[in-house]
This record gives structure tokens, C-alpha cells and sequence, in this order.
């Protein structure tokens, strides 16, 4: 089996308004995800981070171009393909439990997996939850039910946009530990859109850097850090400075052109 998971094709997605005037999101994007990488997308803000995981998710349709997850051409959403929101989108009428079954309980499994929900609730730390509804729980906690929801359903990919973005750094910091802790477990393939810098270079194999709109890969950088990383470490500063920089360069006014 190839160890590429997923194949994104030059792809290419404008959207159109209701004065028919155009805005072009992302310009010719190809990348090839590893099977069980860790991989985040960064850049300012427009550039088409979430319009590419959208896609990625079924959610939207390219113009042109195609995407391609274990040999299929990805076209409409499915549950291989796990999808974490900023804002968590629990179903507030459910319990904790019932949100992580939900899953399960809509592909007519949870019988067989129902043992699994519990397994999850002990790995995402929240035991003696499981009857509270999301009104009850914190924002992180909630967070940590929608991860829980979309992994137990087994997916090949999940896509992850801005999950801790809301959230105190504290919070944060602690989201980002149990993320990589179900990561090494389970091994799913992972794909994080953020801001923040650090956040990438904390959790990922790679970082793509894309340009303002329209959004294109400006650059892939692999990190090769072992764990545990150490924020405040000389080589991941360093990292952060050279991120940063092309960062900066990525979204620099292009400059006058003279002829003398």
C-alpha cells in the first residue's frame, strides 16, 4: 500500500457573489499527505486554509482539479473523513456520551462499538461526565468531545480547523497533549488548519505555508524535532523564526517594478 493517503491535484475553487464578482480562494494547490502524518496548514487569514480542508471534508467542490484519498476521488462527505470545527458544533440536546455515540448511532454500528464510548470518554479525561450536556461542560472539555466524536468513528483522515483557537492558552495547551496522545494511539492521519505558529510546530510533521488570496503552497517545511518538544528549546525558536519570516515574506506587497 502507498504510504500517500491522500492526493490533492491542481486544485483550483473561486467563489462567485451576488453581484457576480469573483474572488479567487486558491490557485493551483497540489500536496500529498502521508499515511498517519501529522500536518498543518498556516497562513493569514483568506488564504484559503479552511476552503482547502472544506474541500478535503466533501463540504465544497473544486472548479477544477481533484482530490484523492486511498485511490478514490474524494465527492460528497463521509465518515472517513472526521472533521473537528473551532467551535467544537455539539448537538446541545445530548448527553457527552450520546454526542460521542452519535457517530456510531447514525451508521448503525453502535452496538458494536458501544464499549468504545466509554474508552474514549477515559482517554479524553472526562470521566464522571458522561450524562452532562455540552451547556454544562467547558469550552476546552468541549472540545475534547468533538475530537472523541469524530475519532471513534475510525477515520482515514481528521481534519482539525482551528479547534483550539478559541480557547485560553492554558486550554490550549492542554488540548494540544491529548491530541497528540490519541494521535500516537490511534495513528490517523491528521490535518490542523492554524494561526498559531507554535501550535503547528508543537504537533506536526510538516507545515504548509500558503500565501494570501489566492492561496497558494508557498513552501512545506518538515519538522524534525523529536518529542517531546520543547517550546522555549533553541531549535524550535529557531524554527519559529524561520516560519515567521516566510510568513512575513509570503505576505509582503509584491514591489514596484523600474526600468531605467
Amino acid at each position: 500500500m502507498s504510504d500517500i493517503i491522500l492526493d490533492i491535484k491542481s486544485v483550483n475553487r473561486t467563489f462567485v457573489s451576488d453581484d457576480d464578482s469573483t474572488t479567487k480562494a486558491l490557485h493551483d494547490v497540489s500536496l500529498s499527505v502521508n499515511r498517519g502524518e501529522f500536518l498543518s496548514i498556516i497562513g493569514s487569514s483568506g488564504c484559503g486554509k479552511t476552503t482547502l480542508l472544506r474541500l478535503i471534508a466533501g463540504l465544497d467542490t473544486p472548479e477544477s482539479g481533484e482530490l484523492i484519498l486511498n485511490g478514490e476521488k474524494i465527492a460528497g462527505t463521509n465518515p472517513k473523513r472526521g472533521y473537528v470545527f473551532q467551535q467544537g458544533s455539539l448537538f446541545p440536546w445530548l448527553t457527552i456520551e450520546n454526542n460521542i455515540a452519535s457517530g456510531l448511532k447514525a451508521r448503525g454500528v453502535y452496538k458494536e462499538h458501544k464499549g468504545e464510548v466509554q474508552q474514549y470518554i477515559n482517554l479524553i479525561g472526562l470521566n464522571g461526565f458522561e450524562k452532562s450536556f455540552p451547556h454544562q461542560i467547558s469550552g476546552g472539555m468541549a472540545q475534547r468531545v468533538a475530537i472523541a466524536r469524530a475519532l471513534i468513528n475510525n477515520p482515514d483522515v481528521l481534519l482539525l480547523d482551528e479547534p483550539m483557537g478559541a480557547l485560553d492558552s492554558f486550554t490550549r495547551a492542554d488540548i494540544q497533549d491529548k491530541l497528540l496522545e490519541l494521535w500516537r494511539k490511534n495513528k490517523t492521519t491528521m490535518i490542523l488548519v492554524t494561526h498559531d505558529v507554535d501550535e503547528a510546530i508543537y504537533l506536526s510533521d510538516r507545515i504548509v505555508i500558503m500565501t494570501p488570496r489566492p492561496g497558494e503552497i508557498k513552501e512545506i517545511i518538515e519538522v524534525k524535532l523529536p518529542p517531546p518538544r520543547h517550546r522555549g528549546g533553541t531549535e524550535f525558536l529557531a524554527i519559529r523564526r524561520d516560519i515567521l519570516e516566510k510568513l512575513h515574506l509570503a505576505s509582503a506587497a509584491p514591489q514596484p517594478e523600474y526600468t531605467i
